[in-house]
């Protein structure tokens, strides 16, 4: 099987590169090789490669730059993620493509489920719902797996960026009225790999993913807020830096968040009994390798 794999430098695709190699032939793609804001050159590089399964783990992830780079935005985020799709449904390919926890606006009170209706509050969550509607539009085999939260020991993210404040900085002002479920790179590449190992048991990979085609919640378990998150972070990587629980009315951003950000993952695991880690506990891990 060949697989390859988009953004393969950002945080998640790395974590996929890694995982994922006993799967078959891997084609790990950064942006010098396959940049989704150039298009035709991508496809020019999957008809010459013809993969068996794409995986895109590539996306613009700005989301206050967003608010302002908005047609680099919709380029990487729903255009590309649409003409992939195109691509899969004319080749006997597959897709799997991330989206966020942002396609929501944040004002449930509780996690939400693959049956509740989008309605993103920024530009980086209207073009990440632009790009899962492109797929679904195409009709090719594809899983969407939506996540939360996202971060590793490399990149930019909030595990990295609270390290090297806690290491600069007297006093941290932390959000403390979002909540949503922090999700380590590694545990979405794990699950990612039992998914795809699991179908690939059986006579065509391409008809097991169209046979559970659609849109899936995957992230570590449990709910906390980005204050709470920080606090879990500086109890096992300590600080001298004092954090303080802020409302998000004293951090405003160019870019909206919503106020709840939590997934219920009850049907990835229906549909491949899977569950994804604790939070907490894969923070752990994530820090223990270190």
């Amino acid at each position: 099987m060949k697989i390859l794999i988009t953004g393969a430098q950002g945080q998640l695709g790395s974590s996929l590169a890694t995982t994922l190699t006993p799967l078959g032939t891997l084609f790990a793609f950064g942006r010098a090789e396959l940049d989704l804001a150039n298009m035709p050159s991508a496809l020019r590089t999957l008809e010459r490669i013809q993969p068996d399964l794409i995986i895109n783990a590539a996306a613009y992830t700005a989301v206050d730059r967003a608010e302002v780079e908005m047609e680099l935005a919709y380029q990487v985020n729903a255009e590309a993620p649409m003409l992939l799709a195109q691509y899969c449904s004319h080749h006997a390919c597959a897709l799997i493509h991330y989206s966020t926890d942002y396609v929501f606006n944040g004002q449930k009170d509780s996690a939400y489920t693959e049956e509740d209706e989008p309605d993103p509050i920024n530009v980086y969550g209207r073009t990440k719902r632009q790009g899962e509607v492109g797929i679904l539009e195409s009709g090719c085999p594809a899983f969407i797996f939506r996540t939360s939260w996202v971060y590793s020991l490399t990149g930019r993210n909030f595990l990295t960026t609270m390290q090297q404040l806690g290491a600069t900085r007297d006093e941290l002002r932390i959000v403390n009225d979002q909540w949503g479920s922090p999700t380590w790179t590694y545990s979405l590449a794990r699950a990612t790999f039992a998914i795809i190992d699991s179908l690939a048991q059986q006579p065509s990979l391409l008809k097991a993913i169209d046979q559970h085609r659609g849109i899936y919640h995957m992230s570590n378990q449990q709910l906390t807020t980005w204050y709470d998150f920080a606090r879990a972070i500086f109890a096992l990587a300590p600080t001298t830096a004092r954090v303080t629980g802020i409302p998000s009315s004293q951090y405003p951003t160019p870019a909206q968040r919503p106020a709840m950000s939590g997934l219920n993952n009850q049907k990835l695991k229906d549909h491949f009994d899977i569950s994804l880690a604790n939070w907490h506990d894969a923070l752990q891990e994530c820090l223990q390798n270190t």
